[in-house]
Formats: structure tokens, C-alpha cells, sequence
């Protein structure tokens, strides 16, 4: 009696175990399944070379960006320009851009769904339409004029994301034969704007301005000056030049490193740490799956003098062009934005999955702050930069000009929103090695922005 008690409890564990196992599975079908199907070694997707052989990707108006012709290639846009302006949002045929469409969504340009597989019974492959305009992503191209950098601009009501472009870039349609060392091409499988982090330069200087905005309650009645030095904690911070005696509006429309180091330094690293994680420049964004490279911002044993520096921009922050893009955005709408998005429309197969949550950030800073720092950052581009620049907009912005070290120029960083209200646009470019802020970059951004404001 006892031997048969013994086995039917084992039989309940490993009857227990399968359950458990085929509950495990089904989980992870349900959300993987799309990933299984759409493997690159599975020929009735891919063709002998490994390209994705169903499917096509559209922009925003309808133009197909991406086809596969009657003998199972794939093809492209006619015009070159376009081919590698979007060359990070389609691209490559061999799937080297993980982060790009042929990729990231391989699945949904398949056809594949949880009922029926990757078996789409509408014809070959699904239309996906993303959010962006090809037009707008040739100007930006054109505007960077074959610097390193990236350009995005996304509603920031709606999180479709109008423009992404990364460079350097190359043809789709004529690969080219890529050898190691080759500098021409160096982080050319990278999508800049998703995947990389860069040193942000003043453009950080929103952060410390909405931290001492929210902690010194004297901040708008003190004055400042600006010898073109000043000490904080024993270490000089330079300024490009001495500004003078200022309020702290001047100071940021100056962009006086001074000041800011004393303000970051007086607030405290624990202050500082907080605000830049509420701004959501340390999160990673899911963009329709694809994850954004995550910030830094690290004060571990840091001096008084380094902690001036971060609130610079400087010392070893790191920023992600599209959290920084997001962060304008909730400047822009108030304290909350919302989350960027590329796919616009799947259409061809059966119904896609699509998830109600997850559209819209968390509160990133408080409505009043955001008020006045968007007034001050609409001063900027008054007194310093140039509002004939940006006709017909209502535009805030701030410049960066990042010092990356070595004999290398300086980063530059051009990053704000417009408040038109049928223009609700958050952007962030940077220029490698592009040297001025409001120069090399606020030209990128200039140029984007009036052929999305004032037609092409």
C-alpha cells in the first residue's frame, strides 16, 4: 500500500512538473512566438542570402521604403539619398541593424500571429508603415552634410517619431565591402539615436536649472558674475569667456559654466542624482520593443569640483539623444510625454496584438517648473540664438557644446521643442565632433524643422 502511495505522489510531481513546463512554454510562445518565427535560418521567410523575402516597409504617407521583387530580393527606394537617410529606420538586406525594421519587426512584416504562425494567408508578408517621413529624414541627411551625429524630432502628444537619422550611413542597395579599421564607416551597424550615449554638454544644464528652480527658493533674486573662471571645491571651472554680472535667466541664456557648477555643487549629489532619474535620462525607452541605450550619471567618490562639472554637463555624464528628445517633450507638454513610437500601421495580415499601456512617461518634472524653464529656454533662442532662424515656430531650445577629451573637437548638442499648437514637436540633435552647440547643430535643427513647419 505504501509502495503505491509513493508512486502516485510521484506521479503528481512529474505530472505537476509538465503542467508547469507546458504553462512555461505557452507563456513564452505567446510572447516570443514572433521572434521563433521570424529566425533568420527560416527559409520560408528568408531567401538563400539571408534577406527577409516578405513584407514591405512604408513611410508615414505611403511611400514604400523597402519591397521584395518577384525573384525574392529585396529592394529599395529609388532615390539614393532617401536609401540611406533611412537606412537605420528599414535596413540593411543582411540584418545587420539589429535595431532596424527588417529586424525589430520581423514578425509583423511576416504576417506572423499567434493563431496561425508566420503563415499569412493575405499574400507575402504584411505592409508596415512607420511613423516617419521620408522626406523629413532626407533633410536632415542633407543638413548634416556627412558629419557623425543623429537627428530625431517625435510628436510629443503622440510619440510617433517624424525623423530619425543616424550617420555615418551607407546604400542598401549597393552595400558596400566594409573592412575592419575602415574609420568611414566606424559604428556604421549602430543607430545613434536609439543605441548610443554621448557626453551632453550644456543642453544638461535643463536638469540643474529644474533642480535649483525646485530647491533654492532664492534662485531668481540672486545675481551672478562671471569673471570667465570660477573655483568650486578647489577645481577651476572655465567659461568660453567672462559673462559679466548676471540674474539666472542671463546665466542660462549665456550658458555659464560658473554658475552651474556652483548651483550643482550647492545642491548636492543626492539632489542632483534624483532629478536627473526623475527626467528619465537614465531609463531606457521601449520603442515599439526596441530598447534605447540607458544614460549615466555616476558620482561614486566624486570631489566637489567633479560635481560641478556634471552639472555642467561634463565630467562622465552620459546622455541617450531620444531620452533626452523624450525629456524635452515632457518640458513641452507639462511634466508628462509621451513614449516614442515607429510603427504606425501593420496592414495585410490578421489583426495585430496590440498592447493599451505603456504610451506615456511617468511625471518627469512638475508642470510650473516646466513652465518656466520652457519660458527661459524660449529666451534663449532670443538672445542668443536667433529667432529669425526658426520662422513661424514658438520655439524653446538649448545649445551643448560637449568636450569629448583628446584632440577631438567638441560634441554639439542642439535640443528643445516647439509649443505651436498644431506643431507639438520635441528634438535633439548632436553633431560629432561638430564643435559649436547653436552653430553646427542648431543648423541641423533649423533646417529639419522649417521643412516640417513650412512645407519642403
Amino acid at each position: 500500500m505504501k509502495k503505491i502511495e509513493k508512486r502516485t505522489v510521484v506521479c503528481l510531481i512529474l505530472t505537476l512538473i509538465l503542467l508547469l513546463g507546458v504553462g512555461l512554454f505557452v507563456v513564452r510562445f505567446f510572447l516570443n512566438g514572433g521572434s521563433w518565427a521570424s529566425f533568420a535560418a527560416n527559409r520560408h521567410l528568408y531567401n538563400s542570402q539571408g534577406q527577409l523575402s516578405v513584407g514591405r516597409v512604408l513611410d508615414r504617407d505611403g511611400d514604400v521604403l523597402s519591397w521584395v521583387d518577384e525573384s525574392g530580393n529585396r529592394q529599395y527606394y529609388a532615390n539614393q539619398t532617401v536609401r540611406m537617410a533611412t537606412l537605420h529606420a528599414v535596413g540593411d538586406p543582411n540584418g545587420a541593424i539589429g535595431t532596424s525594421a527588417l529586424v525589430a519587426f520581423a514578425d509583423q512584416l511576416s504576417g506572423y500571429n499567434f493563431l496561425t504562425g508566420a503563415d499569412n494567408p493575405f499574400g507575402q508578408g504584411n505592409d508596415l508603415y512607420l511613423t516617419l517621413d521620408a522626406r523629413l529624414n532626407y533633410e536632415a541627411y542633407q543638413a548634416l552634410g556627412g558629419r557623425r551625429g543623429a537627428v530625431g524630432v517625435y510628436n510629443y502628444e503622440t510619440g510617433e517619431i517624424l525623423c530619425m537619422v543616424s550617420t555615418p550611413t551607407f546604400d542598401p542597395a549597393d552595400p558596400p565591402d566594409i573592412q575592419e579599421g575602415d574609420e568611414r564607416y566606424e559604428g556604421v551597424y549602430v543607430n545613434r539615436f536609439l543605441s548610443s550615449t554621448f557626453t551632453p554638454g550644456s543642453v544638461f544644464k535643463t536638469v540643474t536649472l529644474t533642480a535649483a528652480i525646485e530647491n533654492l527658493p532664492d534662485l531668481f533674486g540672486r545675481t551672478f558674475t562671471c569673471t570667465g573662471s570660477t573655483v568650486v571645491g578647489g577645481e577651476t571651472i572655465t567659461c568660453p569667456s567672462a559673462h559679466g554680472t548676471m540674474d539666472i535667466g542671463g546665466a542660462f541664456a549665456n550658458s555659464c559654466n560658473g554658475v552651474f557648477a556652483q548651483l550643482a555643487a550647492e545642491l548636492g549629489a543626492d539632489t542632483m542624482t534624483g532629478y536627473v532619474e526623475q527626467a528619465g535620462l537614465l531609463s531606457r525607452y521601449s520603442v515599439d520593443g526596441i530598447q534605447t541605450a540607458q544614460g549615466s550619471y555616476n558620482l561614486t567618490g566624486a570631489t566637489q569640483g567633479q560635481l560641478g562639472w556634471s552639472g555642467v554637463g561634463q565630467y562622465n555624464d552620459l546622455v541617450n539623444p531620444c531620452a533626452m528628445m523624450v525629456w524635452m517633450g515632457a518640458v513641452a507638454n507639462g511634466g508628462k510625454a509621451a513614449v516614442p513610437h515607429l510603427i504606425q500601421e501593420v496592414d495585410g495580415g490578421l489583426p495585430q496584438l496590440s498592447l493599451p499601456f505603456g504610451k506615456e512617461t511617468g511625471t518627469l518634472i512638475q508642470s510650473g517648473t516646466a513652465r518656466t524653464l520652457a519660458d527661459m529656454m524660449a529666451q534663449n533662442v532670443v538672445q542668443t540664438y536667433g529667432s529669425g532662424r526658426f520662422p513661424n515656430m514658438d520655439i524653446c531650445a538649448k545649445s551643448g557644446t560637449a568636450e569629448v577629451g583628446g584632440d577631438k573637437r567638441p560634441n554639439a548638442w542642439f535640443v528643445g521643442f516647439l509649443r505651436n499648437e498644431d506643431a507639438p514637436y520635441a528634438f535633439a540633435v548632436v553633431v560629432e565632433e561638430g564643435g559649436s552647440g547653436a552653430g553646427a547643430a542648431g543648423n541641423v535643427a533649423a533646417q529639419v524643422l522649417n521643412a516640417l513647419v513650412n512645407g519642403y
